[in-house]
């Protein structure tokens, strides 16, 4: 017997209030958008360019982040982000800053990665490693990163074309696996989930660096599995109930695969939460983002996509009653 977490027979309204969660998306939205302004996007190292230094200090006893912030902000650095990598005492520390690092900072750190050429004519990795070695004792450095503005620029636009290309390849697979008319609802649908995970992360001041860009484009595969499958259970109840109403079919399909849309939500809620609290400091921007990804795209799914069916397909009839067996004809 199949695991179901509602049962069978539900018949919810979900369609009926369409008008209501498209309000509520887009106040999410416009939220976000005026977000753009103030605070701002926050860009991190990886989109805005600057100085990645990780540190492991050797000589026992417990670093917090607090004193370690308290020391940069001494030297005049404005720092990122301190992540603490592992249970240990080793950082990650991001700042912007300078291309050039001193030779004795570059030979310590090994060859500086995504940056180019090194140049010895300042000392600011120097001399951080000298301020965190009085405040806290012998340390190593692991590796010095940099990230030039135009490799962060290049890095942004690489990313926002990533997005855009697989939201066109989910526009031609989803017409052909189903038919054209059903495409522009999962696009539609993948693209408010992006923007809405983004509008929240703005919103809250949140760091955009290649961890986000990540979990959105895995937002976007989590959302589109969920969406296809009430699109697969809509064209099956269109073939057997072609003179329903489009409105009860929509429902219909929507209430029978609920049980199977909130199964495949909270086991993978379980999963990114496992890594939200237990993963470390470094994967918690990933999870997070995918997090409120996920919560998303169960709500698109049911209250974005096949909506967005629902009045495509009356503009195309030119009625507010159109039945299946005239989608279905449709389609042929």
């Amino acid at each position: 017997m199949p695991l179901e977490l509602i049962p069978p027979g539900t018949k919810i309204d979900f369609i009926g209030k369409w008008k209501i969660c498209v309000a509520i998306s887009s106040l999410v939205l416009a939220i976000g958008f005026a977000g753009l302004w103030k605070p701002g996007v926050k860009l991190g190292v990886d989109f805005a360019g600057g100085t990645e230094m990780q540190v492991r200090f050797t000589g026992g006893g417990a670093i917090g982040d607090d004193p370690i912030r308290d020391v940069m902000q001494k030297l005049g650095i404005e720092s990122d982000a301190v992540v603490r990598v592992g249970g240990g005492n080793e950082f990650l520390l991001k700042f912007r800053g300078e291309r050039q690092i001193a030779g004795g900072a570059a030979a310590a750190a090994g060859p500086a990665e995504g940056g180019g050429e090194i140049t010895g004519n300042t000392d600011l990795i120097i001399k951080l490693q000298e301020e965190l070695a009085k405040a806290f004792g012998p340390l190593e450095v692991v590796r010095v990163e940099f990230v030039g503005p135009k490799v962060g620029e290049q890095l942004r636009n690489d990313g926002l074309a990533a997005i855009g290309i697989a939201c066109l390849l989910v526009l031609i697979y989803i017409a052909f696996r189903f038919t054209p008319r059903f495409a522009p609802g999962a696009v539609i649908a993948l693209i408010h989930d992006v923007a809405v995970t983004s509008a929240v992360w703005i919103v809250f001041g949140l760091e955009f660096d290649l961890r986000v860009l990540a979990a959105l484009l895995a937002v976007l595969g989590y959302s589109l599995n969920d969406t296809i499958v009430v699109y697969d259970r809509i064209r099956e109840n269109m073939e057997l109930h072609t003179r329903s109403e489009l409105v009860e079919l929509l429902n219909r399909s929507v209430n029978e695969t609920l049980s199977r849309t909130l199964l495949t939500g909270v086991t993978s809620l379980g999963a990114v939460l496992a890594l939200l609290f237990f993963g470390g400091e470094v994967v918690q921007p990933f999870a997070l983002a995918t997090l409120i990804g996920i919560l998303v795209g169960t709500y698109s799914s049911v209250y974005i996509a096949s909506p967005t069916l629902l009045w495509l397909e009356r503009r195309r009839s030119g009625g507010a009653k159109a039945t299946a067996k005239t989608r279905a004809a449709a389609k042929a």
